[in-house]
């Protein structure tokens, strides 16, 4: 069974490969993602709302997401991990924190916090 620590390794190495159609499968299959900074206040249910994002995702982002300055924190609870990084890419960095509960190898759930704004400078650029 893989720990928290490697599932988000591989959430976030699928997204800097750009395996977007493969990360919905890292989702229990009623596992809740809030993303509380989105001016959307995004809110999905379930494994399959969660592949449809990252299908979405794949859509829409001209650019590579390239994890970089990756810290990972375990707490007092072994399920939950607090995960801050960047994404960098060709003039651009964006900050990331994530607080993702990880049972049985699968996200069960995840608050995402990225920064949205810089995710719009850079595909506007």
């Amino acid at each position: 069974m893989e720990t928290p620590r490697e599932v988000f390794a591989r959430l976030s190495g699928g997204i800097g490969r750009g395996e977007w159609s493969t990360l919905g499968d890292l989702y229990a299959p009623d596992a809740v993602v809030t993303m509380p900074f989105d001016p959307r206040r995004t809110r999905l249910h379930g494994r399959d709302e969660v592949a449809r994002h990252f299908a979405a995702a794949a859509a829409s982002l001209p650019i590579t997401l390239s994890p970089d300055n990756v810290r990972v924190h375990e707490t007092t609870d072994p399920e939950v991990i607090v995960a801050e990084y960047d994404y960098a890419g060709p003039g651009f960095r964006m900050a990331n924190i994530q607080v993702l509960r990880i049972r049985d190898g699968l996200i069960v759930e995840s608050r995402d916090y990225h920064d949205h704004g810089a995710i719009a400078a850079a595909l506007r650029a």
